[in-house]
């Protein structure tokens, strides 16, 4: 059978990503490559990112966003 996921608005579904704790302090949150095409789009996650100043990075299936304006570097 069949999953079936309530729809949010991807405003909501974007608003929910930025207002929990860890975004809000300036942590890092991350998101199903799928949930994000599925709910937004990639390219409207990436000019909300940009807009706040924040960095984010995908491996895989998964996307992490850097709450904050530090630079980020891969260290390996």
């Amino acid at each position: 059978m069949a999953r079936v996921f309530p729809t949010v608005s991807p405003e909501f579904w974007m608003q929910q990503i930025f207002d929990v704790k860890f975004a809000r302090t300036g942590g890092v949150v991350r998101r199903k490559l799928r949930d994000v095409e599925r709910n937004v789009g990639l390219a409207r996650l990436q000019a909300e990112v940009e807009r706040r100043g924040y960095h984010a990075v995908m491996n895989g299936e998964q996307i992490i966003i850097f709450c904050n304006n530090d630079p980020v570097r891969l260290l390996c």
